[in-house]
């Protein structure tokens, strides 16, 4: 144990060496005395920091050797056998009676010594006291407190027993039991009561004790095997802060080296147990970062001493306080679990537990009686009740008060007002219906532990009309009190008269007629009811449950109708009607609710199966009161209980197995279409909400899509780049071109062809590139092969008379007569012509009978027909050309061959993309070449197809020549003198054909396709006409230089007329105005005939501003002027048709022009600006109009190109239609979920660039449209808000703006916040209604108020106007809620019309209405109450008083303001009343307890119709009823007083100097001295049960004794204790701690001397550094450090 005790501890080691240097110098003092030994008396260990002084002054200054002398000299053989001489004796083993004491001795060998080495000696042979008692009584007494077998006995001594003599046999008292309670008696103990013989180690032993000097014979036994053994101190008891630490005493086998159980010490009364020690330890305060204390075991095994308490004994009393005690004590607990009780000292270091405590100390339960309600009369004497209730301590309405004290629940009361009647002598409540005689039946009766007669409920009345009878079963039973149980006894058991089991009954009339009797039946009868009536009656039976547990709440007092003999609720019909006392009700719980948790519904499950959640709102709530409702949110903290959860798992199964997806993945194209792609799984949601692949057939659904198109946005516009084309020489340098085509990728993944300027600037560098080839060489042969070149014409031929033969060059159209036979020429270079062939629709021609290919590149068609109808391809090697041939019809239209549209597709799909990109390059800059944004549009990607609609139209015109063709073939033998038919040169100036540039026509079909839709008919006759004229004019101009050359050979009389004549007709045909000439709509002049009226139409016509001159600009419409430093005139065109005639009239920025000097309106309607100056710049719009219609078209003015907007300054209120368009700078105002477009038309030049704002933040491009449109689709109130449009380009920008507001008409709303506000505000409740649009109702009292909301809502917030009956109001009222609200103020009469809120704002209006009907209070007398009195005199019935609203009845304090109508009460039932018995009061009770006597007066009378009371004999009564008894027993409930037993002994607590406290016991009983229940006593005063007493052994105090010396003269661990005593007063000898317990005991161990130390100076801290010196012990660093400067001597 020493051993574990020093690996525990690190100073063990250090310390144990220091034992053993001491010994060491004790040796070396002693000098020769080697052979003795030091004995060190015990000291305590100390802490681990240093040794104490005490420890060294001790060691040091005690220790001594024995003395010589001391110790008995050795006789020869015991030094011969090396045995050592005998010890001192030890203490006796008694005090008296005679004891033992030993001596002991050593062997000094390595070998055995022979002989013994303890002997014994009687001692104490004086005779005990008296009462003392028998010294084995003493021991057998010990075990009184312990259980054997379960039990405690009183045990008395066995003595003489002849088999064991030296055993503890004991015998139970007053019992057989006998029991050997220890192996061996105490040493001393008589072996037999009559003899000096005594027990020594459980042996007997004979002494002989010596008459002289009374020496002892000295016996030896055997050797002490056990002996006890200290330990170490076990560990502290606590690691920081202060706590104990102990030693213990440990029982050693000497033979075996082992411990063993401390009862083997027992055996042995020279083993005296040590004491244990006690000391503080780890007293520094704990580290604050944590604050943790651990509270250490007693050591490792053993767990802390505890104080254990028995359970709290029964109270003393069931109520109105008590007393209950228990014992603790301090226990320990072993190795092996067993508790045995120790010094209570060990327990200390924690409070003791009280020992007595009060108990049920609440208030026994006790009547409490209810107010008194008001008297049942208004005259007279009468009445009156109360609830009575038995209240416990917390006011509950409870069990367990004696009915014997329970007040009574009515009594007479008497109201001052005279009735004027006649004086009874009876009191009032022996009239009927409300007067009932003025007994108290008793209660019914209970089974006891005494047999009596218990009778069961009565049964229904044997008949159904008139009078049976009721019969019911009367036991003998008796309640046994042990097993709580009731048995039935034989009859005669029971003493005292047996209650009745049969009774009349009455059950009304038969056949629903009054009975007729004799007035013996009628008497006999109404008495036997008049018994049947006094059985029930009314009686209040406590209150309801309160009707809320908290916030305020009523009770309703329950009025019951009770049998008074057996107390039981019988049905209400039992009891007269009349005397039902009056509604009791009090209120209750008014505490205000504790706060709660306010729980909403759940919602859906997140997942139909799976594993989903479903949430749910928990809020923290508190109601202050039911009555206003009023309830406020609070904080989740002040909720206490826990908070209700939020979210639940909800449909936990498995779900059918499904497909999932994955993510679509990105798309494989970022703009302009593209596939993305994504996984299809088929999977499985189980319950546990994981995720189960399966294969794909588990799935029966159908397997979703994988892939989609993309839906990016359109691709930014790009340029698409044909191939490079060859070099432009054949060698030496030169120079590579290739085109390029504007093209946007649309989102759908198709693409379009745009305007160049909207793709980015392509650098010149882009599209040609130089390239060098080969030197030239110097013979002009190249130096390298150049490909072929076909040399081809663009032009467009169109046959005008018959002719045999005509000659073309490949490369343009030609529409042909029928008949014509056609040569082609395929002129080429740097291709040999015999390698030429030809191709029709992608076919290969060879020569036949119709068609001839002819070498040198030439082809014939004789006589064209239809079939030859198509397209002729020339091929040199790589190079093709085509020539399309097309033919005229006789009606002048084209005869359709084969479908030439087709092939013609096909061979432009076939086509190389250098030839597409240059047809389409070809086209498309010529349609987007100079014209404003806002008129583009796109163009038709065949040519072929316009042209043949231009044509057509050539054809259709009335001055093409053509049905002149006589004229024409007449002219053809003057032509053949003049020009050869096959000359080739000439091809361009046949005059068999009219011939035109296909650059022309191209520019055609630019201008058509940017014509609107309605007016392209119109302008294509316009540019037809015109295309007429300047074919016919350049003939005309090939043609006269014909004729002038021809004039030598010909008569020019004879050619001129018929020529000039033709062409003049032509060319005056052409200068008519444009709405007589080509218009189908107009008045022809030649035939004077009206066509049909047209509404105008402004032409288009797209062409640049002519620059007449440096100073002077001619323009069209749709066009944009710039105005430079220089201008002096601009004229701007504008051309109109319709029929009427429209008028013309201009307008600048949307205001009319207004014409000055400046500002000129030509006859033409033409606008002319002279000197243009700065604020002339503008949109001006020219506008045409007439009774059908108007048509308008702008044009821009800008300031040398500065960027320009058209901007309006109207407000557009738009409230039914479902699109609005307006322009930039104008207000919109337009209801909700119309689409709204702006449009900002902007010029400039360079083009300016249109961007788009909302509230100042830019807009993305997906929200504008062409032409600086934007779209708000789908307005919402979001969409509200600031739109801007700025135009910018390199000569600077603008910007205009528009506001848009959403409107939304007045709607009806279901409620209105604000009517709840005011109602709450005011704090009344006034009647009030909401307006609706179909109207509604409200009812309301004359001369109140009443609140009519107007629920509505809009944007902008409407206006309300009320009206009354469709006008102002003028009834006197307030508006509030900024007049949402009307309150009619005090309405006195029905209004006659309707009340109607009318709201409006700009979007439209509401009308709600609502009507108001006033009904009043009405008091109502047309029913009777039932008569006060079944006979005698005053039987009267009043008309019942109701308050009628709308014949329906109401509260009838809504009509306490209508005067009330008289009420006549009408007499009923005045007829004689049967006799019947009339009963006083019981008189006092004789005595207040143990059963007394009442006594009462019973006599017979009849009560006549004239109200006098008619004495009658006994036998009158008696035929009706029994004669109520006039005597009773009362008070039977026995005598009882409180009973105090004698005080106990004053040794209870001690609770000051001598003064204890000391207890007693409190019972009730009876005079006679039965003790009943305490209950019985609560009436009367309690006597006390405790008192404080002064006794002797509380005369205790504390007594200390002197503090030691400091252990250090400086630093931080120097330490003092005392010793601290609880003695007695008296004695001066020490007592038990505990009674010392009542003042605060004094410390016993204190710090000293805390002053740092001084370092620099090596000097002694101790007096005892010589002592150190002289041990040797400087080495050792905790001496060397105390003992500086002796030490550093040494």
């Amino acid at each position: 144990m020493a051993a574990a005790a020093g690996q525990r501890w690190g100073t063990a080691a250090p310390l144990f060496a220091l034992a053993l240097g001491l010994l060491a110098a004790a040796a070396q003092v002693c000098g020769d005395q080697s052979q003795g030994a030091v004995f060190l008396r015990e000291f305590t260990l100390i802490r681990r920091e240093s040794l104490h002084d005490d420890f060294l002054s001790d060691l040091l200054n005690n220790h001594r050797t024995e003395d010589p002398s001391s110790r008995t000299a050795r006789s020869e053989e015991d030094r011969d056998s090396l045995w050592d001489a005998w010890g001192s004796w030890s203490e006796c083993s008694r005090t008296c009676g005679g004891g033992a004491s030993y001596s002991l001795r050593r062997c000094l060998s390595s070998k055995t010594c022979e002989g013994r080495n303890i002997r014994y000696r009687t001692c104490s042979n004086v005779d005990c006291p008296p009462e003392a008692g028998d010294f084995r009584a003493q021991q057998c007494s010990a075990h009184n407190d312990v259980k054997y077998q379960g039990q405690f006995y009183e045990w008395l001594p066995v003595s003489n027993d002849p088999d064991n003599p030296c055993s503890l046999k004991c015998q139970a008292r007053g019992a057989a039991l006998v029991v050997e309670l220890a192996p061996k008696v105490l040493d001393g103990t008589r072996c037999y009561t009559e003899s000096l013989d005594m027990c020594i180690s459980g042996l007997c032993q004979i002494a002989y004790v010596g008459a002289a000097d009374s020496s002892v014979q000295f016996i030896f036994y055997q050797p002490i095997i056990h002996r006890w053994r200290e330990t170490d101190f076990f560990p502290c008891s606590a690691s920081c802060g202060g706590g104990y630490q102990l030693t213990s005493a440990e029982c050693f086998d000497l033979r075996s080296n082992r411990v063993v159980a401390d009862q083997y010490c027992h055996y042995y009364p020279e083993n005296i147990k040590p004491k244990p020690k006690l000391q503080e330890c780890n007293l520094d305060p704990c580290p604050a970062s944590d604050g943790y204390k651990q509270i250490m075991p007693y050591d490792l095994y053993h767990p802390l001493p505890r104080w254990e308490s028995t359970p709290w004994t029964a109270c003393s009393s069931s109520c109105g306080g008590g007393i209950q005690s228990r014992s603790v004590s301090c226990v320990e607990e072993d190795i092996q679990g067993h508790i045995s009780p120790v010094e209570e000292w060990k327990c200390m270091y924690t409070p003791k537990m009280p020992l007595v405590q009060p108990c049920n100390i609440f208030d026994c339960p006790k009547w409490l009686a209810q107010e008194w309600s008001p008297c049942t009369v208004t005259c007279g004497q009468g009445l009156r009740y109360r609830v009575v209730l038995c209240i416990d301590h917390r006011g509950m309405h409870t069990g367990g008060c004696s009915s014997k004290t329970k007040p009574h629940i009515k009594e007479e009361c008497i109201v001052p007002t005279p009735c004027y009647k006649p004086k009874e002598k009876l009191p009032v409540e022996a009239k009927l219906p409300w007067y009932k005689q003025a007994q108290e039946l008793e209660e019914g009766a209970v089974v006891s532990e005494e047999p009596s007669f218990i009778p069961e409920a009565w049964s229904s009345c044997s008949v159904t009309c008139g009078v049976g009878s009721q019969v019911r079963l009367v036991k003998c039973q008796v309640l046994l009190s042990f097993s709580q149980s009731v048995a039935d006894l034989p009859i005669d058991e029971c003493e005292g008269p047996k209650p009745v089991s049969q009774r009349a009954c009455y059950s009304g009339p038969c056949n629903g007629e009054a009975a007729e009797y004799t007035p013996e039946e009628t008497d006999q009868l109404y008495g036997r009811l008049q018994e049947f009536d006094e059985l029930y009656d009314w009686e209040y039976e406590g209150f309801t449950e309160c009707s809320e547990s908290c916030g305020g709440g009523v009770q309703e007092a329950v009025v019951t109708c009770l049998n008074k003999q057996t107390r039981e609720t019988a049905d209400e019909t039992q009891c007269v009607i009349s005397r039902r006392p009056p509604q009791l009700l009090k209120a209750c719980s008014l505490d205000p609710c504790p706060p709660r948790w306010e729980i909403g519904k759940w919602n859906t499950c997140s997942l139909t199966c799976g594993v989903g959640l479903q949430t749910r709102d928990v809020f923290c709530s508190h109601l202050l009161s039911r009555e206003s409702n009023e309830t406020v949110i609070l904080a989740d903290e002040l909720c206490h209980k826990p908070k209700p959860s939020l979210v639940q798992a909800c449909n936990r199964f498995d779900c059918p197995p499904s497909w999932y997806t994955t993510e679509w993945q990105e798309c494989s194209q970022t703009c302009g279409g593209g596939v993305q792609k994504r996984d299809i799984l088929c999977k499985q949601r189980l319950a546990d909400g994981s995720l189960l692949e399966l294969p794909e057939t588990f799935c029966s659904m159908p397997k979703l899509v994988s892939q989609q198109t993309c839906k990016n946005e359109d691709c930014p516009n790009e340029w698409l780049l044909s191939d490079w084309s060859q070099c432009s020489v054949s060698c030496g340098e030169g120079t590579q071109s290739r085109n390029a085509i504007c093209r946007k990728m649309l989102k759908t993944g198709g693409s379009i062809i745009i305007n160049s300027s909207l793709c980015p600037p392509l650098p010149f560098s882009s599209l040609i590139r130089p390239c060098a080839l080969a030197t030239c060489a110097r013979h002009n042969r190249p130096a390298h092969k150049q490909s072929p070149h076909i040399v081809a014409v663009k032009k467009v031929y169109i046959q005008t008379r018959k002719q045999k033969k005509l000659h073309f060059i490949v490369g343009g159209y030609a529409y042909l007569l029928p008949k014509t036979s056609v040569i082609l020429r395929c002129p080429t270079r740097r291709f040999r012509k015999s390698m030429i062939f030809w191709e029709k629709d992608n076919k290969r021609l060879i020569s036949t009978a119709h068609i001839t290919i002819a070498p040198y590149g030439y082809m014939k068609i004789h006589r064209l027909k239809p079939s030859d109808t198509g397209i002729y391809t020339c091929i040199a090697g790589p190079a093709r050309e085509h020539f399309v041939i097309k033919l005229i019809g006789s009606n002048k239209n084209l005869i359709a061959g084969q479908p030439a549209g087709i092939r013609e597709e096909e061979t432009m799909r076939k086509a190389s993309l250098n030839e597409a990109l240059r047809t389409q390059e070809k086209h498309i800059n010529g349609i987007l070449f100079n014209g404003s944004k806002t008129e583009k549009r796109g163009h038709p990607a065949d040519p072929s197809g316009w042209y043949d609609n231009i044509v057509s139209r050539l054809l259709q015109h009335k001055s093409w020549p053509g049905g002149n063709l006589e004229f024409w073939e007449a002219q053809e033998s003057t032509e053949r003198n003049v020009s050869s038919e096959e000359d080739q040169s000439q091809e361009y100036s046949l005059p068999y054909t009219m011939v035109t540039e296909q650059k022309r026509l191209d520019d055609i079909i630019r201008n058509l396709s940017q014509q609107p839709e309605e007016l392209k008919d119109v302008y294509t006759e316009q540019l037809v006409v015109q295309l007429a004229h300047e074919i016919f004019k350049s003939h005309l101009e090939r043609q006269e230089s014909v004729l002038k050359a021809s004039r030598r050979r010909v008569d020019s009389a004879s050619m001129e007329y018929p020529f000039h004549r033709h062409v003049s007709g032509f060319t005056s045909s052409l200068r008519t105005s444009s709405a007589e000439a080509f218009l189908p709509t107009s008045m022809n002049p030649t035939n004077g005939l009206h066509s049909p009226h047209q509404k105008p139409a402004i032409l288009r016509k797209i062409s640049a501003a002519q620059q007449l001159s440096a100073s002077e600009v001619v323009t069209h419409l749709g066009q944009t002027v710039v105005l430079a430093s220089g201008t002096l005139s601009v004229l701007l065109h504008c051309e109109a048709v319709g029929n009427p005639k429209p008028t013309i009239s201009w307008a600048k920025n949307g205001e009319e022009v207004k014409y000055n000097d400046r500002m000129l309106l030509q006859p033409d309607d033409s606008l002319q600006i002279l000197a243009p100056v700065e604020a002339d710049v503008g949109f001006y719009a020219c506008n045409a109009s007439n009774a059908l219609g108007s048509d308008s078209v702008s044009i821009a003015v800008t300031l040398a190109g500065k960027p320009l907007i058209k901007a309006s300054r109207t407000t557009v209120i738009n409230t039914e239609l479902p699109a609005v368009t307006a322009d930039i700078g104008s207000t919109v105002k337009t209801i909700q979920r119309t689409n709204v477009t702006i449009s900002c038309q902007v010029a400039g030049v360079p083009e300016a660039e249109v961007t788009w704002f909302k509230n100042k933040v830019k807009l993305s491009p997906a929200h504008h449209l062409r032409d600086g449109l934007l779209l708000i689709a789908n307005v919402s109130l979001s969409d509200q808000g600031l739109y801007s449009c700025k135009a910018a380009n390199l000569r600077g920008e603008v910007t205009e703006s528009s506001q848009l507001l959403v409107l939304e008409p007045p709607r009806p709303l279901p409620y209105l916040e604000n009517l709840t506000a005011v109602l709450s505000s005011i704090g009344t409740s006034l009647p009030s209604v909401l307006t609706s649009p179909s109207g509604t109702k409200m009812t309301i009292s004359p001369g109140s108020s009443a609140l009519i909301g107007c629920a509505v809502d809009g944007h902008p917030t409407p206006n309300i106007t009320w009206l009354y009956s469709g006008k102002p109001l003028t009834l006197r009222h307030r508006f509030l809620a900024a007049g949402q609200i009307l309150q009619i103020l005090n309405i006195s009469d029905a209004p006659e019309g309707e009340f109607s809120c009318l709201a409006q704002n700009e979007a439209g209006s509401l009308l709600q209405k609502t009507s108001l009907a006033i009904q009043d209070y009405q008091w109502s007398v047309d029913k009777l109450m039932s008569c006060s009195a079944s006979c005698g005199h005053k039987g009267i019935q009043v008309p019942q008083l109701r308050c009628l609203l709308d014949g329906t009845e109401v509260n009838i304090s809504n009509c306490k303001k209508k005067p009330k109508p008289t009420l006549q009460p009408i007499a009923c039932n005045r007829r004689d009343c049967p006799s019947r018995w009339m009963v006083t009061s019981w008189s006092p009770c004789t005595r207040s307890c143990g059963g007394g006597i009442q006594m009462r007066r019973v006599t017979c009378q009849r009560l006549t119709a004239k109200g006098n009371s008619v004495p009658m004999s006994n036998e009158a009564c008696a035929q009706a009823s029994k004669r109520p008894v006039d005597t009773q027993s009362c008070n039977r409930q026995p005598c009882v007083e409180w009973v105090a037993s004698s005080w106990g002994q004053c040794n209870g607590p001690c609770i000051g100097p001598r003064l204890a406290v000391q207890h007693r016991q409190i019972f009730c009983q009876t005079k006679d001295g039965t003790s009943v229940s305490s209950d019985q006593c609560s009436a009367l005063p309690r006597p006390l049960s405790t008192q404080n007493c002064w006794t002797d052994i509380c005369g205790v105090h504390w007594r200390v004794s002197l503090w030691t010396v400091c252990t250090a003269t400086c630093g931080n661990y120097g330490f003092q204790s005392r010793r601290v005593d609880c003695v007695h007063i008296r004695t001066n000898k020490p007592v038990l701690e505990h009674y010392c317990s009542w003042r605060p005991r004094p410390v016993n161990w204190q710090r000293c001397n805390i002053t740092p130390c001084e370092n620099m100076e090596c000097r002694d801290t101790t007096r005892y550094c010589e002592k150190v010196k002289q041990l040797k012990l400087c080495q050792l660093t905790q001496f060397k450090s105390r003992c500086c400067g002796t030490c550093g001597k040494a």
